[in-house]
């Protein structure tokens, strides 16, 4: 009797390793599915270049981070392709300007830690993920542009242009004469809201865009932003299509889905 009482408690707690085990790997699996967002500072690396001329810095872009290289020299700037003879003169060249040189000190200034954009980022994208459960969370990391595009988005790498996002009163905005509305969104805050908008306008590009009007290309913006603001969870874009929009959703509840919108072609 005894024999056979060990032999059910061993079989008790083998069970209770087992479940515990499989509790640990679904956690686990849970987990994975829910990546947190880290920004890869790609922006350091371009600045040591620009700044100083370092060659190892220079090799690391190309080595550790080609497609960003390829993207910020061919698409943002555009000097040129990547891979002409003369391509990193013209780069490190074209940073000489006294106020690129002023932005890339600006930008190391303001975003020596980027830890808060990382937890809105990751939280943000995970709300974005149950309104899209198919997505897959994009590789972020951050450059220095020449105050063109703020996002950049290539396959799955969203690019953050940090020059766009000094502060609605820094003097070279002022200076270029960037009216007071887009000087507004020029900020920190605006960077996860514009990443949430130009990631979703690359999964739902408008088709046949050339040959829509602009009043199309507005509503579909207006729907990205509408979108935006459900995931942000505030109105952080606000025009007259999305009021249309707002009203829209709330005389018919069979669009409550956010990727309903995006497809309705309301």
């Amino acid at each position: 009797m005894i024999r056979v009482r060990q032999l059910f408690i061993l079989a008790l707690l083998l069970m209770a390793v087992c479940m515990g085990c499989q509790w640990q790997a679904e956690k686990a699996e849970e987990h994975d599915q829910e990546q947190d967002v880290v920004i890869e500072r790609y922006d350091r690396i371009e600045s040591m270049y620009l700044s100083m001329a370092d060659f190892a810095a220079l090799h690391q872009m190309r080595t550790d981070y080609p497609v960003q290289t390829r993207t910020l020299i061919e698409n943002v700037l555009q000097l040129g392709p990547v891979n002409d003879p003369e391509i990193n003169n013209r780069l490190l060249v074209f940073f000489q300007d006294s106020t690129l040189q002023a932005l890339v000190a600006e930008v190391e200034r303001q975003y020596k830690d980027v830890g808060d954009l990382n937890k809105q980022l990751t939280n943000a994208f995970r709300r974005l993920s149950k309104l899209f459960p198919e997505i897959q969370l994009p590789h972020v990391y951050t450059q220095i542009g020449s105050l063109d595009q703020s996002i950049v988005v290539t396959d799955s790498l969203l690019g953050i242009s940090l020059d766009k996002y000094l502060g609605a009163d820094h003097p070279i905005y002022l200076r270029y004469g960037y009216t007071e509305q887009q000087r507004s969104m020029m900020t920190r805050e605006y960077i996860v809201p514009d990443c949430l908008g130009f990631y979703l306008l690359s999964l739902y590009p408008l088709t046949d865009a050339e040959s829509l009007s602009d009043e199309q290309h507005l509503w579909h913006m207006s729907k990205i932003q509408s979108v935006v603001n459900q995931v942000m969870g505030t109105r952080i874009f606000s025009n007259e299509y999305i009021e249309k929009l707002d009203d829209y959703m709330k005389s018919h509840p069979e669009m409550s889905t956010a990727k309903m919108l995006l497809l309705d072609s309301i």
